[in-house]
């Protein structure tokens, strides 16, 4: 079973579709998405129907839990809150009612996955570190966690190397000064994950933020991947 994991799209259709086509020609199995399809992006409409077409499986992230008002936005940044308004301004009842619905975790073919941490995932804390990592192993009972969230990929391994949490980066905002979007391809056979990473029309996704009215940051950060 070959599965593509894809999380953080942050209604960028243009990065979206560019990561759809790559699975298409993959041989890929199923598609799951780990949330956050929304925020950020102009085009939160088409991001969750495609997201709704092609992803098998898909969780709640904190943008979507934020826009459908199941999460406070105090602590979200001044730019966040800006997106997250203009979202639920934009969001179809169909779309919004998805993403009312959608759970916060879990477990198919040997692999957990989650937004956030394997514990609390409703609290939408970070994992940066291995120290950060290690308190969440015993809180899943599989060989490998994926997460998205911090927009940032890497993998911490367990203490005694049974365990794995990988962070499958984003594919709408990468944060790790390489503006291609990222995501995974986990085959269950063998357990080998590949990291996928692909350009995209930043320029289209970028004039589409600005043309919204959206806080222009929103689009400078594309290009220069933070």
């Amino acid at each position: 079973m070959k599965i593509a994991l894809i999380s953080d799209i942050h209604s960028n259709l243009d990065a979206l579709q560019v990561a759809l086509q790559e699975i298409s020609g993959r041989g890929i199995n199923e598609v799951y998405c780990l949330g956050d399809i929304v925020g950020y992006g102009a085009d939160p409409n088409p991001c969750v129907e495609l997201i709704r077409k092609v992803a098998v499986r898909c969780i709640s992230g904190n943008h979507d839990s934020a826009v459908v008002g199941l999460t406070a936005t105090q602590y979200f940044n001044s730019y966040a809150q800006a997106a997250i308004r203009w979202t639920a301004a934009h969001l179809s009842d169909n779309n919004r009612k998805f993403l009312l619905d959608l759970p916060y975790s879990f477990s198919a073919h040997g692999i957990f996955c989650v937004h956030s941490t394997p514990t609390n995932p409703e609290r939408w804390n970070y994992i940066f570190s291995k120290e950060e990592a290690a308190r969440y192993f015993p809180a899943f009972e599989e060989p490998v966690c994926f997460i998205g969230h911090s927009h940032i990929p890497a993998e911490f391994q367990s203490p005694d190397g049974k365990q794995r949490i990988i962070n499958i980066g984003s594919i709408g905002q990468p944060r790790d000064r390489d503006p291609r979007l990222s995501f995974v391809i986990f085959d269950s056979k063998d357990g080998e994950v590949e990291r996928v990473r692909l350009e995209y029309d930043i320029g289209s996704a970028a004039a589409k933020i600005r043309d919204a009215g959206l806080p222009g940051f929103l689009a400078e950060r594309l290009t220069w991947g933070i």
